[in-house]
């Protein structure tokens, strides 16, 4: 989802049709929740969340995948759930960019 007001990420873990963890066998469950933590705490630190909400809904998308979203207590949508909220501001070309390369350079 594109939208600058909540930062966020999506992991996908690289294993097709699957919809939920317990799919995945005991090795990729591990790694995935390494992996999770690793993407939730080196966002929480960049954007210096208040909380971060992880989840994997998969109501639209039944592809595994796991949202990661930096919450603050001051975002417009606290203390409540972001989906479907509000429209989506979404990121400039610009900010886009460097959002990317800064999440990359976080995460890999």
């Amino acid at each position: 989802m594109n939208d600058s007001q909540f930062p966020w990420l999506i992991l996908v873990p690289e294993r097709e049709n699957l919809k939920e963890i317990h799919h995945l066998s005991s090795e990729d469950q591990q790694l995935v929740m390494r992996e999770s933590c690793h993407v939730a705490k080196n966002l929480a630190e960049h954007f210096q969340a208040d909380k971060m909400n992880i989840a994997a809904l998969g109501n639209m998308v039944s592809q595994l995948h796991i949202h990661h979203v930096v919450r603050y207590q001051k975002d417009k949508a606290w203390p409540a759930p972001i989906w479907g909220k509000f429209d989506a501001l979404p990121y400039t070309e610009q900010d886009l960019e460097i959002i990317i390369s800064q999440l990359r350079k976080l995460l890999f």
